[in-house]
């Protein structure tokens, strides 16, 4: 990517480069497939096979969605090392799109064998999609303007929340109130949506993404595509097998073991990477601490999506369960209760943009750490408002739909002070041979979180808590204590870590 791309100096979406359009729209779609069915995907697992679902128990089922939901980030890794290093990060968003959209299409078909072959095409293609758009994201934009950087990411947030905001309203009607894999289709049809958006806009993009970087001795170039060939076969090879067995373990063998046993995995590959890079890649010594400040936030941005991402489980469940949705005699679907978050990230979104832009010009911007700490924080906040409503649900009684609201008001105030940020920092931090792969590092963090997420959700077992009501609230205190906790760790190594950071903010 250039230094100072020439489109940078474009103004025509709201300030921004056109090609941001291009990106908002594709990946507002994409999201708008993947929330969709998220939104009833463990409500889809848990309910009996008589009314048209799998029948699982909550255990399982959440250790699915874990699953599920790491594999979806954890391949944005070498997604983005392929798109780097092969295929060019454009390649690899529209690929990645077919895949996304063939995968929900199989979920369409009721079938158990379609449903697991679904989540794996989902898996590979949103591996493909994910890391790159935000890639190209970051490349509009020259490098001397990190705060209009910054801006640009939080429009493009706003766009993937447009998705996620219209995505469980329908599908959920679809999928609770009429059937299941209806909601799972329309999810597909969203995805073709943002597909030919796409080919439709391409042009404004520029050449950002359009190849990988090319050696300038031809020589060198051509030994290294030989090795990339192979390399492609070998990693092709070896995750269309490993992701098969994980599925048919999902079938045939004990999700939660392979669970936990992914978790150790994952958190083994990321320490192996990082010592491939120090070890391995031509770096300085200044993108050396940069790519260790990337590592640092790696820690911290898992322990946010841990919790974060009970919206799906846990959270859904709690919903469906122990939530009053009756409205005039009409009682809501507990899936439209996830679009509350995407609702706040719509309405909040520009004014974090704004403010960001504001503060930096007055020098005033909290530094990138900070920021990260107040979002995990802010996400306590949200978990104790469920830890007094679970304490209404252990006296025998419904809660009214305002204590998730709140909730999701707080995570979402917190997700905009991380995740946004994240993306931008990743890109400003990760040296341009690597940013693809860097940003699939901060997928492997939210990979990692998902899973957790779905292991924690699985103590939220409706039977346990049934035998145990006091289980609900020390749960949602656990919680609380590990997310503030991890905030206020970091706001402690905030200034050594900004110092790592040179003149990124």
């Amino acid at each position: 990517m250039a230094n100072d791309p020439q489109h940078s100096h474009d103004t025509s979406f709201f300030g921004h480069p056109r090609g941001l359009a291009t990106l908002f729209f594709t990946e507002m779609w994409e999201r708008f497939s993947y929330y969709g069915m998220r939104a009833i995907l463990v409500l889809f697992m848990v309910d009996a096979i008589n009314t048209g679902g799998l029948g699982l128990d909550d255990t399982t089922a959440t250790a699915i969605y874990g699953l599920y939901t790491m594999f979806v980030y954890l391949l944005a890794l070498p997604g983005g090392w392929l798109a780097d290093k092969f295929m060019g990060l454009r390649n690899a968003i529209w690929y990645g799109g077919i895949i996304i959209a063939a995968g929900h299409f199989a979920m369409a078909i009721p079938t158990d064998q379609t449903f697991y072959l679904g989540l794996v095409l989902i898996v590979v293609g949103t591996g493909f999609l994910k890391p790159n758009i935000s890639s190209i994201v970051g490349g509009l934009y020259a490098d001397d303007e990190p705060a209009r950087r910054d801006a640009g990411f939080s429009i493009f947030y706003m766009g993937i929340n447009i998705g996620a905001f219209i995505a469980p309203i329908v599908t959920g009607w679809l999928g609770e109130g009429i059937n299941w894999h209806y909601g799972f289709g329309l999810a597909g049809v969203g995805m073709v949506l943002g597909l030919v958006q796409y080919k439709l806009t391409e042009k404004y993009l520029g050449d950002v993404g359009v190849e990988p970087e090319k050696l300038d001795d031809p020589a060198k170039q051509a030994k290294r595509e030989s090795r990339i060939k192979t390399g492609l076969w070998i990693i092709g090879s070896a995750l269309t097998v490993f992701i098969g067995l994980v599925m048919a373990g999902v079938i045939t063998i004990n999700p939660v073991a392979i669970a936990d046993a992914s978790g150790i995995t994952i958190f083994a590959l990321v320490i192996a990477y990082f010592v491939y890079v120090f070890v391995a890649e031509e770096l300085t010594t200044d993108q050396k601490k940069k790519i260790g400040v990337i590592a640092a936030l790696f820690i911290f941005s898992a322990i946010f999506w841990s919790g974060f991402e009970q919206a799906g489980s846990s959270l859904n469940l709690f919903a469906e369960r122990y939530t009053d949705r009756l409205m005039f005699g009409w009682e809501m679907p507990a899936s439209w209760l996830q679009s509350v978050n995407a609702f706040f990230i719509i309405t909040l979104a520009p004014v974090f943009g704004w403010l960001w832009v504001w503060l930096a010009k007055r020098n005033l911007e909290p530094a990138t750490p900070v920021k990260f700490a107040f979002g995990l924080i802010f996400l306590g906040v949200g978990f104790l408002v469920m830890m007094f409503a679970s304490y209404i649900v252990v006296e025998g009684s419904q809660v009214l739909p305002t204590w998730l609201v709140m909730t999701y008001l707080f995570h979402t105030i917190g997700e905009l002070c991380l995740s946004p940020v994240g993306l931008s920092a990743v890109t400003k931090l990760a040296p341009k041979k690597l940013v693809g792969q860097m940003m699939g590092i901060w997928f492997m963090s939210i990979a990692f979180g998902n899973l957790i997420a779905g292991r924690v959700a699985g103590q939220f077992d409706q039977e346990s808590i049934q035998a145990d009501p006091s289980l609900l609230p020390d749960l949602f205190w656990l919680i609380v204590l590990t997310t503030v906790g991890g905030g206020i760790v970091l706001l402690l190594f905030s200034k050594p870590i900004r110092k790592l950071m040179g003149k990124v903010h």
